[in-house]
C-alpha cells in the first residue's frame, strides 16, 4: 500500500483531499506545517493561518479520518526561503508572488523532503491541478475547476518532484469539494478560503516590510518618463507597476505607476496608455513540459495570477532565460511576478519577470 502524506491545513479542501486518498485505498498520513508565528509577523495571535485554531481544525479531520496527524515547524526554512525572499524583492523594486517560492521550497521541498524520511511514498495537497505522465515524462496541467485552477504558482515544481506529488481535487470543482466535506459531515465544510497572502493577512505590505527588515522606507521623488520630478513618494515598497491609487498627486489625467528605481528611489509614472508593453524578459526558469524550447514556440501566458492567458511567443535565450513576446500589448508587465507558459491545458514552464 502506498504511503502517503497529506499536507493538511485545517480548511477543506485539503481535508478532502486526505478523504479521497484514504478512500482510494492510500495509507495516508497527516500533516500541516509551522511557518511563522504570529508575533514573527507582527499579527495578533488570532489572525493569520498556522494559528492553534487551524492546526486543531486539521488535527480533528485527521482523527475523523483515523490517520495519524503531525505538526511540523519550518519556521526557519520558511523565513530564508519565502519571507526573505519576499521582503528582499519589494525592496528591489519588484513584486513578487510569494506562494511561489512557497511551493518550490516548502510544500515541494521540506515537506516532502520530510515525507521521504519517515517512509512516504508520496506527498499530496489540495492543489487544483492535475498531474498525468505522457512518455516517460511528468506533465502538470490544469485543474478541471478553471475557476480555482492553481497551475500557475505550481510551475516551479521539476520532474523529481512530480512524480511524487498528489493533487486528488485536480480533477473535480470547489462545488463537489464541498459537497464530499458535507455528506462526510466534515465540520469546515463551508470554512471560508484564504485570500490573502498568509503571513499578512490585513494586506499591509509595507507595513510588514518595515517590521521585519527593522527599517523605514525611505521617501523619494515621482517622477516622469523624462525625469522630471512630480512630487514626493512614501518608498519603494508602498508601490507597484500598473498602480493608480494612493499617489497622492493631484492632476487633470491620472498617473500611474510606470517602473521602480531603487538605485536612485525614484517612481516614474506616466499614463494610462504607458502601462501597457509586449515584451518581458524571465529568469529563474523551470521547464516542465520539454527539457528545452528550441526557436520561437507559440503557447499561452499569464503574467499574473488572475490574469487572462493571452497568445505569445517565447524563446528560450539562455540556460535559465526566456525572452517573451505578446501579440497584443498587455497591462502591467511586473518585475517579480511569474509569466507561466502553456500548450492548451498542459504548464510548458515558466519563469520570473525581470
Amino acid at each position: 500500500m502506498k504511503r502517503v502524506l497529506v499536507a493538511m491545513s485545517g480548511g477543506v479542501d485539503s481535508s478532502v483531499a486526505a478523504w479521497l486518498l484514504k478512500n482510494d485505498g492510500y495509507d495516508c498520513t497527516g500533516a500541516m506545517m509551522k511557518l511563522y508565528t504570529n508575533d514573527d509577523a507582527g499579527l495578533p495571535r488570532e489572525n493569520g493561518c498556522c494559528t492553534l485554531a487551524d492546526a486543531e481544525d486539521a488535527r480533528t479531520v485527521a482523527f475523523r479520518l483515523g490517520i495519524p496527524f503531525y505538526l511540523f515547524n519550518f519556521t526557519k526554512q520558511f523565513s530564508e526561503q519565502v519571507i526573505r525572499r519576499f521582503v528582499n524583492a519589494y525592496q528591489n523594486g519588484h513584486t513578487p508572488n510569494p506562494c511561489i517560492d512557497c511551493n518550490q521550497w516548502m510544500k515541494f521541498g521540506c515537506f516532502l523532503k520530510r515525507a521521504c524520511e519517515i517512509g512516504c511514498h508520496a506527498v499530496a495537497t489540495g492543489h487544483y491541478a492535475r498531474i498525468e505522465r505522457d512518455n516517460g515524462r511528468y506533465l502538470l496541467k490544469k485543474g478541471a475547476d478553471e475557476s480555482k485552477d492553481q497551475s500557475y504558482v505550481l510551475f516551479g515544481l521539476t520532474q523529481s518532484a512530480l512524480s511524487k506529488v498528489l493533487f486528488p481535487l485536480g480533477g473535480i470543482t470547489k462545488a463537489r469539494v464541498r459537497e464530499i466535506a458535507a455528506a462526510q459531515g466534515f465540520f469546515n465544510a463551508d470554512k471560508q478560503d484564504s485570500q490573502d497572502i498568509c503571513f499578512i493577512p490585513n494586506g499591509d505590505y509595507a507595513g510588514f516590510i518595515e517590521r521585519y527588515a527593522e527599517q523605514k522606507a525611505v521617501p523619494g521623488d515621482f517622477v516622469d518618463r523624462e525625469g522630471r520630478v512630480l512630487g514626493r513618494h512614501r518608498g519603494i515598497i508602498h508601490y507597484t507597476v500598473g498602480q493608480r491609487k494612493g499617489l497622492g498627486l493631484a492632476a487633470s489625467e491620472p498617473w500611474y505607476v510606470l517602473a521602480l528605481h531603487p538605485d536612485d528611489n525614484t517612481v516614474v509614472l506616466g499614463q494610462a496608455r504607458d502601462v501597457y508593453g509586449k515584451t518581458l524578459t524571465a529568469h529563474s526558469i523551470n521547464l516542465i513540459a520539454a527539457d528545452k524550447i528550441d526557436g520561437g514556440l507559440r503557447v499561452g501566458a499569464r503574467i499574473r495570477y488572475r490574469h487572462a492567458e493571452q497568445p505569445a511567443t517565447v524563446w528560450q535565450t539562455g540556460p535559465d532565460t526566456l525572452q517573451l513576446e505578446f501579440d497584443s500589448p498587455q497591462r502591467a508587465i511586473t518585475k517579480g511576478q511569474a509569466a507561466v507558459l502553456y500548450d492548451g491545458d498542459v504548464v510548458v514552464g515558466g519563469g520570473i519577470i525581470g
